[in-house]
């Protein structure tokens, strides 16, 4: 018999086909609100700090009602119960989502947000680094706006998911988004790493790409290595001229990119990063 899923809305589990959020909540309307996508082994949440902070400075930023849960251990501990009730707490995906709550575009609730928390089990090829590399493509059909807000990883997330349709029709694994500039972003689900001789290269946050936990992660251990790392604006040239590209995020880690249309790469640096700054975060 198949193990029945839970999922936590506002402090309570309910399987996973009961009818929780309305239709008047504000993330449903309009996409407002924010998520963190979290990796969990053993029972413990990786660079969990990363994903708290990150959480409430998305939640100061959009202007939600501040209120002490997210900054407390109430929350974890919610995890870790949810995770251990659908016996993923080995290894696991999480994704905790927040919308405001329910109300017109002008009725701004002034009570807490509505959260959901959900748990995914995982197998331990999340653990290794891919052995096939990624094929990939610019998705050109929408454009991600760098401002104040593309940072967040909102739930407004139409220009990602319709890369991701377009991904599976072409028979790709990912695409790289632009920004209203022309240049790289970052990916459907990950950050954007180039390699070109000893200098890794990213796209900065000014360039519309969502801050990873990942990305933010192995950007201060870099800095603590020889290679040159640059938070700094990338073209689609850049891309074809790289050594190496690899993506980055809070599951997988580490992925490298074998092939950019007819332009193929190696993963040297991708594997020994991951074998130095990842692997120790798991073991």
């Amino acid at each position: 018999m198949e193990q029945q899923s839970f999922f936590n809305y506002n402090g309570k589990l309910f399987l996973e086909n009961e009818k929780t959020v309305s239709v008047n909540d504000r993330s449903f309307r309009y996409g407002e609100g924010c998520f963190e996508t979290m990796k969990m082994q053993n029972g413990k949440i990786l660079l969990q700090d990363y994903h708290l902070e990150r959480l409430n400075n998305s939640l100061q930023r959009m202007r939600f009602v501040k209120i002490d849960f997210f900054n407390s251990v109430k929350l974890i501990e919610q995890i870790q119960q949810l995770a251990q009730k659908n016996k993923h707490a080995g290894l696991a995906r999480i994704r905790l989502t927040v919308s405001r709550g329910n109300g017109g575009l002008y009725e701004i609730p002034q009570s807490p947000p509505n959260y959901s928390i959900q748990t995914w089990g995982l197998s331990e090829s999340a653990n290794r680094l891919n052995e096939n590399g990624l094929v990939i493509d610019v998705y050109k059909d929408a454009i991600k706006v760098a401002d104040k807000f593309s940072s967040i990883k909102c739930n407004n997330y139409l220009s990602y998911a319709m890369a991701a349709v377009w991904v599976k029709e072409q028979k790709l694994n990912d695409a790289l988004l632009l920004n209203q500039f022309g240049r790289i972003t970052d990916a459907t689900i990950a950050n954007v790493f180039i390699v070109k001789g000893n200098t890794i290269r990213t796209p900065a946050l000014t360039e519309g790409c969502v801050h990873g936990v990942m990305r933010r992660f192995l950007i201060e251990q870099l800095k603590k290595s020889d290679l040159i790392v640059e938070e700094t604006k990338l073209s689609v040239a850049d891309i074809e001229q790289a050594d190496e590209i690899f993506f980055t995020n809070a599951i997988a880690g580490i992925k490298w990119i074998s092939s950019f249309g007819s332009i193929h790469y190696t993963n040297k640096v991708a594997s020994d990063l991951f074998k130095k700054i990842i692997e120790p975060l798991l073991y």
